[in-house]
């Protein structure tokens, strides 16, 4: 008898919106509701509207040494670029421009998105965490 080697699963892709990468990283009482995705790099695509928007807002806030470990931290993930494409699907959403950029990117990737924004509740690939 041949022993088959399990085939290895594709990992679940997930994409973290900005404000949950905030409530991660400032250690919120949601953090927990994150922390599974953002302490899973191997599944996570980060769009780089996000990395740009969490490390702006830190560093004006907190500090740039803050910044620069959240943009080590998201780094860890599958960041993905701006293209042409990226820009065309974003077109498509009615959402502000680093929504639809960051909705498209999860799109394109079969990822889902992981948000507490309001604007993206009931979007298809969306799990949405409403704030109480």
């Amino acid at each position: 008898m041949v022993a088959r080697a399990k085939s290895a699963k594709a990992p679940a892709w997930l994409v973290l919106d900005s404000s949950c990468w905030i409530e991660y990283l400032r250690d919120t009482p949601r953090a927990e509701l994150f922390a599974p995705a953002a302490e899973n790099p191997g599944q996570l695509i980060v769009p780089i509207v996000t990395i740009y928007e969490v490390t702006k807002k830190l560093r004006r806030e907190l500090s740039a040494k803050i910044a620069a470990y959240a943009e080590s931290l998201m780094c860890r993930g599958r960041v993905m670029d701006v293209d042409l494409a990226l820009c065309r699907a974003a077109i498509a959403h009615a959402l502000p421009l680093a929504d639809s950029l960051i909705y498209a990117t999860a799109q394109a990737h079969g990822a889902m998105l992981w948000t507490q924004d309001q604007h993206f509740e009931g979007l298809p690939g969306v799990n949405y965490f409403a704030k109480n």
